[in-house]
């Protein structure tokens, strides 16, 4: 495995190492061992969601506070363009965001740590997007910051298509909003 930085603290690429012949492919996804020797953070995952959507689908910035989720996520079938935003309150990367193409074709990971929120858009019909959670999905904690928060200022990549979001996600607020925030831990 491979672990590639990125310009928030904390939010890592994971390349996995392919053993691919002509029948296929092999890959470990998750190796705990491994996640402890790249110095990743030892949170146990609880909780694994698996969404389908066609091309267009936004979903997000989501995020939860109290009750923040580390997320290890990945594409199997298509492909997103992943996003995390910084929302910890200290944090030396807050209001930046980071944003990355996963598919199953690259077979790229992306970590990123409790307390960010994320979000992505499917760039083709019928991806099937995993994730594992560091803590369970907790309706009464959950929030969304709007997915084109001017302050932020994701750019998010043109698509033939118009944007698709659920109603939860059009109306989430601006990161001024919102009163209290994840905090930055070391």
């Amino acid at each position: 495995m491979n672990l590639v930085e990125t310009n928030l603290d904390g939010v890592f690429i994971l390349e996995p190492k392919i053993f691919g012949d002509e029948r296929g492919f092999f890959m470990e996804s998750y190796n705990q061992e491994t996640w402890h020797k790249l110095g990743l953070p030892n949170l146990p995952f609880v909780q694994d969601n698996h969404s389908k959507s066609s091309k267009g689908v936004l979903r997000g910035l989501h995020f939860q506070n109290p009750m923040s989720q580390g997320k290890l996520v990945r594409v199997t079938a298509g492909a997103v363009f992943d996003v995390a935003v910084d929302i910890r309150q200290g944090s030396p990367t807050f209001g930046k965001w980071f944003g990355t193409e996963i598919s199953a074709a690259n077979k790229k990971q992306l970590w990123i740590p409790p307390g960010l929120a994320h979000g992505f858009l499917t760039l083709e019909d019928n991806t099937e997007f995993l994730y594992k959670c560091t803590d369970y999905y907790a309706q009464q904690h959950d929030n969304t910051l709007m997915w084109n928060d001017p302050k932020i200022a994701v750019e998010w990549p043109k698509l033939n298509v118009e944007f698709q979001l659920s109603a939860k996600d059009l109306n989430g607020k601006k990161l001024d909003e919102f009163k209290e925030l994840p905090q930055f831990c070391e």
